[in-house]
């Protein structure tokens, strides 16, 4: 299933554009060049890590039962470079072929909504399947929907970076795996609480026709005076 919406999309790309529209297209795997203004790395790399930090201090100030610390340094880089593959199976349809025409007739922020609607219906027979309850599938796919807001707001900042999507949802999947025991202290609840927070503060300040026009930047503020 990982691979299906390149496979997806490179079958759509060919119909029309022939193997130079799918070479285009996979190229946008590794369009970092995009990225000008490198600040935009800081939540790439370090925002759901945050999170899962947050998570994981809330489930030990409430008393939670949390296991003993087994972090492998080469188990990381495993889970990354699994993950990051996995990433391109999915991010070169989601974010390289089909987010821009749902933006382009709704606007980001309801665009966002569809693809990450679709995206958790997407993993629920995979959550089933490895017989997680009903009420942490509920959760986990609300979680979802919001996440797909906050990958918009990257990619529309960083010139529509398709590598910046690879990159965020290979963080996604590995920040629980960053704290201790490989994240079974992982609870979706606070997950997605936090990133329902993460996805309104960004929508308020951003707007949701673009998700890319910062309301309150210094010149505007220096404009007004």
């Amino acid at each position: 299933m990982t691979f299906c919406p390149l496979l997806a999309a490179a079958l759509l790309v060919y119909q029309k554009r022939k193997f130079q529209g799918v070479k285009e297209l996979l190229k946008l795997s590794f369009d970092f060049k995009k990225i000008k203004d490198k600040k935009w790395y800081i939540p790439i790399v370090f925002l759901m890590p945050f999170i899962a930090v947050l998570s994981y201090g809330y489930v030990k100030m409430t008393g939670g039962i949390l296991p003993e610390s087994k972090i492998s340094l080469l188990s990381v880089l495993i889970f990354f470079l699994v993950f990051f593959i996995g990433a391109i199976g999915e991010e070169v349809g989601w974010s390289g072929y089909v987010i821009d025409p749902l933006q382009n007739r709704y606007g980001a922020f309801k665009a966002s909504l569809i693809v990450g609607f679709v995206w958790a219906i997407w993993h629920i027979i995979p959550y089933y399947q490895t017989h997680q309850t009903t009420n942490w599938i509920v959760w986990q796919c609300m979680g979802t929907v919001f996440l797909r807001i906050i990958m918009v707001w990257i990619f529309n900042n960083t010139r529509k970076c398709v590598f910046a999507m690879v990159l965020f949802h290979t963080m996604i999947n590995i920040s629980p795996y960053l704290i201790p025991n490989y994240g079974s202290h992982y609870d979706p609840f606070i997950f997605s609480i936090l990133v329902m927070i993460t996805a309104i503060t960004i929508t308020f300040f951003w707007g949701t026709k673009t998700l890319a026009e910062f309301k309150y930047s210094f010149a505007k503020k220096k404009d007004s005076i």
